[in-house]
């Protein structure tokens, strides 16, 4: 039987420093993979996610965008943040080298069209900002409910923000968190919380406290899943910025930094921004850095 090969690229993603923010690997070319090898290859890597590219026709690409599908442990998913940030600017470094690169790179998803836009930092770094589905407001939630869910006590749940489930493409419910040292100390049972997720329209809980470790940063986040604890989480991020300029954490359209992964020593920034809509929210925005920090072939 003959070797099949397939390269890859390992980013860091939501940072700008190597061996920080969170991992993803990237298959580049995709194409003779099956469903089943591709969800094997992801449990393979033990990332939060893999994703997976399938070149097509240039002018296929240009119409309906970059086919990307996104593999967790478990699952595939029709949309998550930090994989379409990574793939995307795996594929734009990759065109700086062969044609100057794109200023937009578009991922068609599960979920659809999702436009990657690209610019230079301030530290001449190239800077990424997806913008994401407008956002579908859930169910509110008992916070006695989520509290016996979730291990925190009700009195660290902040009670001056409502629970809400929202979705910009996954379904984050959303619980603020009164204060910095509750959310760093919270113990999540994965078992439990799950029950509750799958009876109450959610995919998994974002906890965010207005207490921040960094001064700049607007939020500090929290989400623990299945397969740990996710260093950043860019479709949660999405969520998460329709739910503060809805219900005034930020204002109409601010630049806002959410941090992630401190506790599990993979500190990540995620920019968010989005515009208040009625009620409800639009042009939602996420974006950050990214690096690659390896090379390598699969041989199956």
């Amino acid at each position: 039987m003959t070797a099949r090969r397939f390269a890859f690229v390992w980013m860091d993603v939501f940072t700008s420093k190597p061996l920080e923010g969170n991992q993803l690997a990237v298959f580049t070319d995709a194409r003779g993979l099956s469903d089943t090898e591709m969800q094997s290859l992801a449990k393979e890597t033990n990332l939060s996610e893999t994703t997976f590219i399938f070149p097509r026709d240039p002018a296929a690409e240009r119409e309906r965008g970059i086919r990307v599908r996104i593999f967790t442990v478990d699952e595939e998913l029709p949309f998550a943040g930090h994989p379409t940030l990574g793939t995307a600017t795996a594929i734009r470094r990759a065109q700086a080298g062969v044609q100057g690169g794109e200023d937009e790179v578009v991922l068609d998803l599960n979920v659809g069209r999702i436009p990657v836009r690209f610019t230079t930092d301030a530290h001449s770094q190239l800077f990424g900002e997806m913008r994401q589905r407008d956002p579908e407001f859930g169910p509110r939630h008992n916070p006695e409910d989520v509290a016996r869910a979730s291990g925190l006590a009700l009195e660290e749940i902040a009670a001056d923000l409502p629970i809400q489930t929202v979705s910009t493409g996954l379904p984050f419910t959303i619980v603020p968190v009164k204060s910095l040292r509750a959310l760093q100390n919270l113990k999540l049972n994965w078992s439990r919380a799950a029950e509750y997720l799958e009876r109450s329209q959610g995919k998994f809980f974002y906890f965010l406290s207005r207490e921040t470790v960094a001064p700049d940063a607007k939020v500090h986040a929290r989400m623990i899943f299945y397969n740990g604890e996710d260093p950043a989480t860019g479709s949660a991020a999405g969520c998460a910025a329709s739910w503060m300029v809805q219900y005034g954490v930020t204002r109409d359209n601010e630049s806002a930094i959410i941090e992630q992964g401190i506790e599990c020593r993979r500190p990540s920034r995620l920019h968010v921004r989005a515009v208040r809509k009625d009620a409800g929210a639009t042009d939602v925005r996420v974006g950050g850095n990214a690096v690659e920090v390896l090379r390598g072939e699969v041989t199956l």
